[in-house]
């Protein structure tokens, strides 16, 4: 592989020209946010051929800048700006060449919707294998003044006409990321269904963030109300939303605006209540990631077990309330990535007008992988409007 010096030589010669529309002068944060680990003094650097960089990183915590740089200038998600700035970003990429989706540019897409923390700052060449090698601790996308995207060792990913990527290009995941895909691949793999190679690591425990334990048992006890209202409500012994309510004391406040519309139409349409009985199947998710129950069986639509939260009176549940914690970060990744190629699966087979596989169930894994998209934050997605791209 070339070294990073030569790419990037290669990158600023002959005659090449920013793209306007691209982001080739971010607004540098202000002041850095304190969240992040502090730098040393970086005034501009005397160096002519020092590279102005943007690095794009997905991590929630910065490495130490350990390598010389100057000018710098950083901002995090707490900053308004870079919301918008990122989503000029994603419209940047989606328009190069022919507009056409590719694996590469659907990657660099999925990659700049999970960012964290946007650098802009001067690298002067002796410092370039360094910057590198930042670059892959940070899982950080770079973009260079000749308005291309590359990835942290400089090969090309994007650039302003949409030329094909460099085919030594290897875009940027977490190691944990990898390594959990190639497990998740094995297993089905093992159980003799297809496997989508093409699919991408879901994010790594470094750059995901969960949602709090309170927000995740309220949501529980929303979904227990709102599926044993859909559950009942069309039969000889419907449960009253009262009666829920004073069972599951935190569902009501918790309600997302389609179901709160569900409990205000009495009695709702039958093609709503059989919708929202499938969120049933979220329950269990929620509950294992809180630790109220102890494991999330394979997804073959067998269990049947008790729900935790009506087996807790409503008074020890508010009083154990403050106490709960999300079970470990990796195993709820673990999760996610499994179900999001289960989901896939299914999907193509769906597409390919095949019956899904023994073994699983269409409805627990869809159902399931919304749950955990919700609880991973994946777009920041409120409970109604979460998307499950495969």
């Amino acid at each position: 592989m070339k070294g990073l010096l030569s790419r990037m030589k290669a990158a600023l010669s002959g005659d090449a020209t920013p793209v306007t529309s691209a982001p080739v002068a971010p607004t540098p944060a202000p002041t850095p946010s304190s969240s992040l680990p502090p730098t040393p003094e970086s005034p501009a650097i005397d160096d002519p051929d020092a590279l102005l960089v943007n690095a794009y990183c997905t991590v929630g915590e910065l490495p130490a800048i350990d390598f010389p740089h100057g000018s710098l200038a950083r901002r995090d998600l707490s900053d308004p700006e870079l919301t918008p700035h990122l989503q000029g970003f994603v419209n940047y990429v989606a328009g190069r060449g022919d507009g056409q989706m590719t694996s590469t540019r659907y990657h660099v897409i999925r990659h700049l919707q999970r960012v964290r923390q946007h650098l802009s700052l001067q690298v002067p060449p002796a410092a370039f294998d360094d910057f590198a090698r930042w670059a892959e601790r940070a899982n950080a996308l770079v973009f260079l003044p000749d308005s291309s995207v590359r990835d942290p060792r400089g090969a090309l990913l994007i650039d302003a006409e949409g030329n094909p990527p460099d085919p030594t290009a290897v875009l940027p995941y977490p190691p944990d990321a990898r390594a959990r895909k190639a497990r998740n691949d094995a297993d089905i793999t093992a159980r003799g269904w297809r496997v989508a190679l093409h699919l991408p690591p879901v994010p790594g425990e470094a750059e995901v963030r969960l949602r709090t334990p309170a927000e995740v048992l309220a949501r529980a006890s929303a979904l227990c109300a709102v599926a044993f209202r859909a559950k009942t409500v069309h039969t000889d012994a419907p449960i009253p939303p009262a009666e829920l309510f004073e069972r599951l004391p935190l569902a009501h406040a918790a309600l997302s605006p389609a179901e709160s519309a569900f409990f205000a139409t009495d009695p709702p349409a039958d093609e709503a209540a059989a919708e929202l009985s499938w969120r049933f199947e979220c329950l269990p998710v929620l509950e294992w990631a809180l630790g109220l129950r102890d494991t999330l069986s394979f997804p073959d639509g067998t269990e049947d077990a008790p729900l935790a939260l009506l087996e807790i009176p409503a008074e020890e549940l508010m009083a154990r309330a403050p106490q709960l914690r999300l079970r470990p970060t990796a195993e709820i990744l673990d999760a996610l990535d499994l179900h999001l190629r289960l989901h896939w699966m299914l999907r193509q087979a769906r597409m390919d007008q095949q019956a899904p596989p023994d073994g699983v169930s269409p409805g627990v894994v869809a159902e399931r992988h919304y749950a955990l998209n919700w609880l991973t934050c994946f777009e920041d997605a409120e409970w109604d409007h979460v998307d499950t791209p495969t």
